[in-house]
């Protein structure tokens, strides 16, 4: 039988040593932000494959999206020797099966490994993992670790995170806190640290990166990707310029909820992904935005019974346009599933996108934040940005869908309601007596017709609703 040696043809760098020895030595956390083509990824997918011959197990190798991991790490191929990164990691021969269409390995020992992306992981099925790579952090949701530290802290499991910076966001504090925690491995690492690139090359793609994205913007990306930058703009943002002046300006911060005023929300409800809700105050002209929630793969029961439960004096539910159209598969529109519920909705304006950006703009620039309950949605909105056509080399006017999509939708729904909020007193709380039992709740919304509760939708739609219940 032959005998195969890992790591297989291959061995680390001497600036790669440090963080391979730390593996090897049993460490379990571990955050490497080293510049472009520094070869993080395959000091990963090397330790992995040692790692599951040593203990069998689960393993994923996770990417911000499946689809940017396929290309990133399944298919890619090694310009240097022209094998398949994961053929040179994972030979052949340590393997029972491999299933392309899923991007899963099984090896002969009894441990899997799968390129996963952090936009779906919580859908996937079978064994939890004992040792997971986060890999390009920056730009992934960060409910991914928050889902799976608990997993690995009960079953002693690692995680590796490696990423060029994108800004101040989750990954530029993971960092922080892992340099002050003698637990942690933690590395920042330039190109001019590492001496990987020839400085010559390093020269032309300064120059390429201004040509094709402008002098300052070219910079930017230069100091993000290869000086490892945490203080470089993030090229294509969106609001994060608004949201660094917000910081600044102290309006995110430590924000009590004012028992005074009522809490409105604001609602991107999506279909299979992810539905965000917006917890917000008008106090003194201004949105005071006190908490945030996400999630996915539930109805609408889930997210309605989430606002009742809050202690907050309760306002509007504002909902998007779309919602006279789209269900969760009850028979009922979610406009009707949510006013049953006991919610008082009203339907955000419809609007173009680029209109909402705008006024999301506007609102960034004196809306306050509670820095703790809206911190997950304040990360997402930092790394919202623009698509890169690589046809026409440059940013296309519509947004990137990705994980900061469905925040940054909600944000906009609330950017078009809350002045609106501002103008309307809010509702009185009501008992209602329920199949769910009683709960405290809004009256219906008033038009000329029966009680919102006991149409359907379309003899709603047969009714004279008063403007801003029309469709």
């Amino acid at each position: 039988m032959a005998r195969i040696r890992l790591p297989s043809n291959w061995q680390p760098r001497p600036y790669q040593l440090p963080f391979w020895r730390y593996l090897e030595n049993g460490g379990k956390r571990a955050i490497g932000v080293w510049h472009r083509r520094a070869g993080k990824d395959d000091v990963l997918l090397n330790w992995t494959a040692i790692a599951a011959h040593q203990r069998a197990g689960t393993y994923w190798h996770m990417l911000p999206e499946a689809s940017q991991a396929r290309k990133a790490i399944w298919e890619a191929v090694n310009p240097h020797t022209g094998i398949r990164r994961i053929d040179q990691a994972f030979p052949k021969e340590l393997r029972a099966s491999t299933r392309e269409n899923e991007m899963f390995i099984k090896f002969r020992n009894g441990s899997t490994w799968q390129v996963v992306g952090s936009d779906n992981f919580n859908s996937l099925v079978g064994s939890p993992p004992i040792g997971v790579v986060f890999s390009e952090f920056a730009l992934a949701n960060p409910s991914a670790w928050a889902f799976m530290r608990p997993i690995l802290a009960e079953n002693g499991g690692w995680a590796a995170f490696i990423s060029t910076p994108r800004g101040r966001n989750h990954f530029a504090k993971m960092f922080e806190g892992a340099r002050a925690d003698p637990a942690w491995f933690a590395e920042r690492l330039s190109a001019f640290d590492t001496g990987a690139i020839k400085p010559e090359v390093l020269a032309s793609e300064l120059r390429e990166y201004k040509r094709d994205y402008g002098d300052d913007d070219g910079a930017n990306l230069f100091a993000q990707e290869y000086e490892v930058s945490f203080d470089a703009a993030i090229v294509g943002a969106y609001y994060a310029r608004d949201l660094v002046r917000a910081d600044a300006d102290g309006r995110i911060t430590d924000l009590p909820v004012d028992q005074a005023y009522p809490v409105h929300t604001a609602w991107d409800i999506g279909v299979s992904d992810s539905t965000v809700i917006w917890f917000f105050q008008v106090i003194a002209g201004r949105p005071h935005v006190v908490d945030y929630y996400a999630n996915n793969g539930y109805g609408a029961e889930h997210y309605v019974d989430l606002v009742l439960a809050k202690p907050y004096r309760r306002g509007f539910a504002y909902l998007p346009h779309d919602i006279k159209v789209r269900e969760f598969g009850s028979g009922r529109t979610r406009f009707e599933t949510v006013t049953q519920m006991g919610l008082t909705p009203r339907l955000v304006a419809d609007h173009t996108l680029n209109d909402g950006i705008n006024a999301a703009r506007q609102t960034l620039r004196t809306a306050v934040f509670d820095r703790s309950r809206c911190n997950d949605g304040i990360e997402a909105l930092r790394n919202y940005r623009k698509k890169w056509d690589e046809v026409r080399r440059c940013y296309s006017d519509s947004p990137l869908h990705d994980w900061a999509s469905h925040p940054a939708d909600g944000l906009r729904y609330l950017a078009m309601s809350w002045r609106a909020a501002a103008d309307e007193a809010a509702p009185d709380r009501i008992i209602v007596d329920s199949p769910r039992g009683p709960y405290a709740a809004e009256p219906p919304i008033t038009y000329a017709g029966p009680a919102i509760n006991t149409v359907t939708i379309d003899e709603l739609w047969a009714t004279q609703a008063p403007d801003d219940m029309r469709i």
